[in-house]
């Protein structure tokens, strides 16, 4: 009998190997995670024409292989690990090595059909590349700047400043770079110019919230409030009704709205207006703030979604 079930794969990442794994039918293979294994990799994953080849993000070491197998149409899931694990967890295996990991991801995609990914441009690509540099730097001059409080040494202090002054010159290349790459690509140009025009919202984090959400404006509310971990989650058993909480999501796309969200408090008068409310309501001022949070991002997502610029609903 001829088996028409259709094919998934699995794809474990390591630096040097490629463990995949089809269901079903339980074939498997290593590829090497280099240039030529990628190309043989898409040519036995052609054979089996698979509905979906699902894999864990692994930070560089997935990238490659990504972006080659996009670029022949092959139907790639890019997984958040926690999902894997707690799928794996629910179906009672504890073991884990590269090729049961490749098995467990060729089964959750068979059982949990995930969307196919779609992949960024090259250039969001580097600029999400160019944003986490400065991410970096700005912590690293923040380290640097409440430690040289407590020096006493001339030398240190010294030391301090230039280091400070050479993060500040890197700093500046990377804004430089960010916003000649903006200029040259219309669509990162219009979203950049929206995104800006929103009160409390400045280049550094219009250059977050593209690179961090680059499904804004194919959204709607609640999708774009979750997405960023923005989406109050019920508690509710029963007649008991609990707390509403807010988890998951993207934390970095959170931390890049906490300082706007604070600006906006005072210098935004539809979402200080907002704030006003709901402190009077007697809501502490942390839920005011990430109320703001996700007021944000529902209105940037809606601005980009209609491409139109914001103006205040009070004038």
């Amino acid at each position: 009998m001829t088996n028409h079930l259709p094919h998934h794969a699995g794809i474990d990442i390591s630096k040097d190997h490629l463990d995949v794994h089809i269901l079903p039918g339980d074939h498997a293979q290593r590829f090497s995670n280099t240039a030529s294994g990628w190309q043989a990799l898409a040519q036995w994953l052609t054979d089996f024409a698979p509905e979906r080849i699902v894999y864990e993000s692994t930070g560089p070491y997935h990238r490659g292989m990504e972006r080659a197998l996009a670029s022949l149409t092959l139907p790639i899931v890019r997984l958040n690990a926690r999902r894997v694990r707690s799928f794996a967890d629910a179906l009672g295996i504890l073991a884990k090595t590269d090729q049961i990991d490749a098995r467990i991801l060729a089964r959750f995609a068979a059982v949990m059909m995930p969307d196919v990914t779609k992949l960024n441009s090259d250039a969001v690509e580097e600029l999400k590349e160019l944003e986490s540099a400065r991410r970096a730097l700005i912590k690293s001059k923040t380290a640097l700047t409440n430690r040289s409080k407590t020096l006493a040494t001339a030398l240190l202090k010294r030391q301090a400043r230039v280091t400070c002054r050479q993060i500040d010159t890197h700093i500046a290349q990377i804004d430089q770079a960010a916003t000649d790459i903006i200029a040259a690509h219309e669509d990162l140009k219009r979203r950049f110019e929206i995104v800006c025009s929103i009160p409390g919202i400045g280049p550094a984090t219009a250059l977050a919230l593209i690179v961090l959400m680059p499904e804004l404006g194919t959204l709607d509310e609640k999708q774009a409030a979750s997405l960023a971990g923005l989406a109050p989650v019920a508690c509710d058993s029963g007649t008991w009704r609990g707390q509403r909480f807010c988890q998951g999501g993207r934390a970095k796309l959170r931390q890049a709205l906490y300082m706007p969200a604070l600006v906006a408090a005072r210098h935004n008068a539809d979402l200080r207006a907002k704030y006003d409310d709901l402190i009077g309501r007697g809501k502490p001022p942390k839920v005011a703030i990430t109320a703001l949070m996700r007021k944000l991002i529902i209105l940037a997502n809606a601005l980009v979604r209609d491409d139109r610029t914001w103006t205040s609903a009070t004038t």
